[in-house]
């Protein structure tokens, strides 16, 4: 037997998966993350989870790791000292940025804007100088690059970046900067905005690069510790690490990329969605993955999430492919709060994390937080993660009841549902933000609910967006792990071109094409996925002629067989986006602006688990009845054991379905069916086809 770990850290616990490649069979361990250092909540899991299994740390053939380290150390704060090495002229490229302030009318007056990445007093400038067309202007002044290395040595700079004006075009004077700085500082790692990011716009591929290197040193000592530990607990297997656009990368890659795994963590959630889904039926869905802290959505087509070619951390904008996520600020560890001003119930997006965690936790706050209005309305058991966390009901009544005071709602239970209320609200917010916003009605679309909290506001989110069936997959907790396990490993190749359709032909973007595809490959191929295994996508960023923004594009790579159609058919792509997204087309000439060619590894070969048939009624799996608070009145709900439903079994509403990692609320007239592949789907009662079982045997 060989088997597979997925390890999710997030911010209020880590998530191991261990699956048996040959028989799908899953087991699962949930632990609290330890932010001081993440390697130790994932080896406390990894040995929580192989005692569990009955299978040593020398079993595990390969581990695949969803990580917040590079995350963290931007929200935080707590990147590395960068010193930057720019053009003459352009040492003040990260304070003039763009001419964006959030919020509404007068924002800039109360906008903190946010400090650079790399200060002003550690960038530098060098003389030398290449055009936009990739020819050198003006040749590299070494011996100011050495004096200006000199300096940010001084300074006492942690990580160095390099980005100089037009180097996507042509990267030789990045690239001997690289070898000078190798010189005068041996043990600092430098990143150069030509391997980077090399693509046009040089504010945003500056603050890529600069970010890129703030966060190097951190995510490089900590891939390498965790390798050691892995290998000094007997883990042979090797380690990759999740991309923020769903793929996979060995651990040495990652540590020479890490501005790629800003998005690592949800990602996985969103790769495991669509391995669930698929499983069930289901192409078309958005997804809904609430933890302690946030909530991320995102909406997948197909079977293939939309991929962003922006990532958002924090007030940090970087040029990097991920999966086009939006987070909020509501979990479960979300704080309720009465503001004095307004008087009127606000959650979020302040959370109590890990630490004090909420008033039910032990040792947890006296802040009333979201976890705790679940526990008030009896929607959770008295014991989460496999009997890690036991729940206080009484210091949950008492947080909330401090809500129902400021508020003067006449119960603690109405308290508590208006803090549900007010939580679901701010995550169908979220949903239409990747939904309608982007042109997609979400009744068209199943949900699939997941994350720690998720399923416990599943069928209400469903409710709001009219997005049937909803979807609780088998471990809804360490999804994100099961999607880390379970996606491929992947490198994108990619170069800015600035042409007129008119000045292009289908034999040249081909060449180009097929030039990138081998780059791409070449990465993979190191990490020993043969050539012939992998798989290439092809992608444009195309505008008309005059336009100031970009519209990425999937290209058809068939389409470019000689006979001169595939500019026709990349035109006619992007003017089907176009009129999507704004609803009109325009005569103008189109403008190719940027190419990738991204290459994809086998996905792996895992044997999915199925469900023995058990008929429709879950009696089985009944524990107990007792009451909860629901649509303003007290009333009785089933407790069911998920770990004893079959496939056809329908659970009617109201009633709760407890398992290790997750707990899901089942709503009054509502039910949920069991699928074969494990996953429960919720509908509405007068919508909810019949069971397709096969019958019980008789005797």
């Amino acid at each position: 037997m060989t088997y597979r770990l997925g390890v999710d850290v997030g911010g209020t616990f880590t998530d191991i998966l261990l699956i048996d490649e040959d028989t799908g069979e899953t087991h699962r361990a949930k632990t609290a993350s330890t932010p001081a250092d993440q390697s130790v909540g994932v080896l406390r899991g990894i040995e929580k989870v192989c005692s569990s299994a009955g299978i040593t740390m020398e079993e595990i053939a390969e581990v695949f790791h969803g990580t917040t380290v590079a995350t963290n150390a931007i929200l935080e704060n707590k990147g590395a000292r960068v010193g930057l090495v720019t053009t003459d002229g352009f040492r003040q490229v990260l304070q003039i940025a763009r001419s964006f302030v959030p919020g509404g009318l007068a924002g800039w007056i109360i906008w903190p804007k946010p400090e650079p990445l790399a200060a002003l007093e550690d960038t530098v400038e060098v003389r030398g100088r290449i055009g936009a067309d990739g020819s050198v202007v003006t040749e590299l002044d070494e011996d100011d690059v050495r004096r200006g290395l000199a300096h940010l040595r001084e300074a006492g700079v942690e990580a160095l970046s390099v980005s100089l004006i037009n180097s996507y075009a042509n990267p030789t004077h990045e690239r001997r900067i690289g070898e000078i700085a190798a010189e005068e500082l041996p043990d600092v790692p430098v990143s150069l905005s030509s391997t980077v990011l090399p693509e046009l716009r040089e504010y945003e591929r500056t603050i890529t690069t600069v970010a890129n290197a703030a966060v190097q040193p951190q995510v490089r000592r900590y891939v390498s510790n965790l390798e050691a530990q892995l290998r000094d607990g007997g883990v042979e297997g090797s380690l990759s690490i999740l991309r923020s656009d769903g793929g996979l990368v060995s651990g040495p890659v990652a540590a020479e990329n890490p501005v790629n795994l800003l998005l690592s963590g949800p990602a996985g959630g969103v790769t495991g969605a669509a391995w669930v889904a698929e499983q069930a039926g289901f192409r078309d869905f958005l997804t809904f993955d609430m933890g302690g802290t946030s909530t991320d959505v995102a909406l997948v087509q197909d079977s293939v999430p939309r991929i962003g070619r922006e990532t958002m951390v924090g007030d940090l904008k970087v040029r990097a492919t991920s999966v086009d996520v939006r987070t909020v600020g509501a979990g479960g560890g979300s704080i309720a709060h009465v503001p004095p001003l307004t008087q009127a119930l606000r959650v979020g997006p302040q959370s109590a994390g890990a630490a004090p965690g909420p008033a039910a936790y032990p040792g947890g706050g006296t802040e009333p937080t979201v976890t705790d209005a679940n526990v008030v309305l009896g929607y959770l058991p008295t014991q989460l993660a496999g009997g890690e966390i036991t729940l206080d009901r009484e210091a949950a009544r008492a947080a909330v009841a401090s809500i129902a005071e400021a508020t003067g709602l006449e119960s603690v239970e109405a308290a508590a549902a208006g803090i549900v209320d007010i939580v679901n609200e701010n995550m169908f917010g979220a949903l239409r933000l990747v939904s309608v916003q982007q042109g997609f009605d979400p009744r068209d679309f199943a949900l699939v609910a997941f994350g720690g909290a998720g399923p416990l506001h599943a069928n209400a989110l469903g409710r709001l967006t009219g997005s049937w069936p909803v979807i609780i997959p088998p471990s809804p907790g360490v999804l994100c792990a099961y999607g880390d396990a379970t996606t491929n490993a992947r490198d994108e190749s990619v170069r800015t071109l600035v042409r007129r359709f008119g000045d292009l032909t289908d034999d040249l973007l081909r060449t180009l094409l097929e030039e990138l595809a081998d780059a791409a490959r070449g990465t993979l191929v190191k990490d020993g996925i043969a050539e012939p295994d992998q798989d290439v996508v092809y992608a444009a960023d195309l505008r008309y002629h005059g336009q100031g923004f970009e519209i990425p594009v999937t290209i058809d790579i068939e389409a470019f067989d000689g006979a001169g159609a595939g500019l026709a058919s990349l035109r006619a792509s992007f003017d089907i986006e176009h009129e999507r997204l704004f609803s009109f087309v325009l005569d103008n000439e189109h403008e190719l602006v940027t190419v990738r060619a991204t290459a994809h590894g086998p996905r792996p070969s895992v044997t999915a688990a199925t469900l023995a048939d058990g008929g429709e009624d879950p009696v089985d799996a009944l524990l107990e009845r007792q009451p909860i608070w629901v649509q303003g009145a007290e009333v009785e709900a089933a407790i069911y054991d998920r770990t004893k439903l079959r496939t056809g079994n329908v659970v009617r509403g109201p009633a709760i379905v407890v398992e290790m990692d997750s707990t899901t609320l089942v709503l009054p007239d509502h039910a949920a069916t069991v699928h074969p592949s494990g996953s429960m789907l919720i509908r509405p009662l007068d919508s909810t086809p019949a069971p397709t079982t096969a019958p019980t045997p008789e005797g």
